[in-house]
């Protein structure tokens, strides 16, 4: 007897190794996928310039990246003394206008120097609606606490859609010609616009991804949405907010995708990888005890190892814990 629906999502032919140079891109849910890679040590950058959550802006996110679009102190804006750009997140935020410029500048040659050209890309779409700045009608990705009556909201046409994703996508192999693609839509509900807009707004998501990614090569399809919505059918998988999927349901997600996206062999470096970190955060009863000194050994000698089998990956902070705590 079967209690729940299950979504099949078969192995991916492509996968995604440690070798590869990615960068994850969206609204807040692209962070539990992005965040876990970088964890498991993949070089991964995630949100450059914090989460967006429409099409537009994130293009205009790899713009920025690509400079084919720049931050100049006319794209600075002022609100209770602190500086800041439409198209940054509040962390970019500053009390000059050159901080604000320097911090964007920082970002992008960090990108440059260890990220570029990129091997894939994981897009999460959130919503089909955007706030157009009044003075511009140009999109924003941050409003920044600006009054409400500054900005036209509005919903994004599949047409619009399809184009931006159509000009993002040339704009990320301009520069990294054998870039793969990973799409996904966001099953957070964005509930400010309440419950029929927010279903129409994914809705228009994804008639436009579905009809790009037809005529599209090397983009896939990873169907976060379907295994939150679907699979896991139960406000038991939410956040207090009982809009965001909780801590199980992300372990839950995080597990499909690597099972479609990794070998087995990246699967098993990745289990080594979560162990030592599981060793690091634990907790003993006694520091100063000889059991204690064995197991930090045998961390050590295990990361070491690691360090050796993988001489690409960074293990210096893990074994500087395993090695300064037999102090």
């Amino acid at each position: 007897m079967k209690f729940r629906t299950e979504i099949f999502i078969p192995p991916n032919q492509w996968k995604i190794s440690h070798s590869m140079r990615g960068i994850a891109v969206g609204s807040c849910f692209t962070s539990y996928i992005g965040n876990a890679l970088q964890q498991a040590k993949f070089p991964i950058m995630v949100h450059p310039f914090g989460t967006v959550y429409n099409p537009i802006s994130i293009a205009q996110s790899f713009n920025l990246l690509f400079e084919k679009q720049h931050i100049s102190e006319n794209d600075i804006v002022q609100n209770q003394g602190i500086f800041s750009s439409f198209l940054l997140h509040s962390s970019f935020s500053a009390r000059s206008k050159q901080a604000v410029i320097n911090a964007y500048y920082t970002r992008v040659q960090e990108f440059k120097a260890k990220f570029q050209p990129l091997d894939y890309a994981i897009i999460s779409l959130g919503t089909a609606w955007v706030y157009e700045y009044c003075k511009t009608g140009d999109v924003v990705s941050n409003c920044h606490k600006f009054p409400a009556s500054d900005f036209t909201h509005r919903r994004l046409t599949v047409a619009e859609i399809e184009k931006t994703l159509e000009e993002l996508v040339q704009t990320i192999r301009e520069h990294s010609p054998t870039c793969r693609i990973i799409f996904t839509i966001s099953p957070i509900r964005h509930w400010k616009n309440g419950a029929h807009e927010n279903q129409i707004s994914k809705s228009l998501l994804f008639v436009a991804l579905e009809s790009f990614m037809q005529h599209t090569k090397n983009t896939y399809y990873f169907p976060a949405y379907e295994l939150v919505i679907d699979e896991l059918r139960d406000y038991r998988f939410y956040a207090d907010d009982m809009l965001h999927p909780n801590t199980m349901a992300v372990q839950y997600i995080q597990k499909a995708f690597s099972n479609c996206y990794f070998s087995e062999e990246t699967q098993a470096l990745v289990h080594e990888i979560e162990a030592i970190h599981k060793a690091q955060n634990h907790k003993p009863y006694h520091a100063d005890s000889e059991e204690y000194a064995k197991f930090l050994r045998a961390h050590a000698t295990h990361t070491t190892r690691l360090q050796t089998q993988y001489p690409h990956l960074d293990f210096s902070e893990e074994l500087q814990f395993f090695t300064k705590s037999q102090k």
